[in-house]
């Protein structure tokens, strides 16, 4: 067996007796799980005594590497976000030129 590891999110690492490599997704220390991404894109979970089965050596990030799943849906996250306060902003204007027209037809009842 290799050496043993703490799961770091972010960090590569090659499964020797596999000849794997992969990527830590998340650490739930609460559910005491690891979730991975291999170079494939397949999500795998192992439990602690799982991973502390793996015979592991650090790597570095493969080249040509597109960006793990979690990367994207982050960066998909900000996106839906920024258009969501666009959208807000838009709304926000259009209740003021609702305010103007009000205004405009008070001034000609008179």
């Amino acid at each position: 067996m290799g050496r043993e590891y703490e799961p770091t999110v972010g960090q590569w690492y090659e499964d020797l007796e596999n000849e794997e490599t992969f990527q830590v997704l998340k650490v739930d220390e609460d559910k005491e799980t690891v979730e991975i991404q291999h170079l494939d894109g397949d999500i795998e979970e192992f439990d602690v005594d799982g991973w502390a089965e793996l015979d592991l050596e650090l790597t570095e990030e493969p080249e040509g590497w597109s960006g793990s799943k979690a990367e994207k849906d982050t960066e998909e996250d900000e996106d839906e976000d920024e258009d969501w306060e666009e959208d807000e902003d838009d709304d926000e204007d259009e209740d003021d030129d609702d305010d103007l027209d009000d205004d405009e037809e008070e001034r000609e009842e008179y």
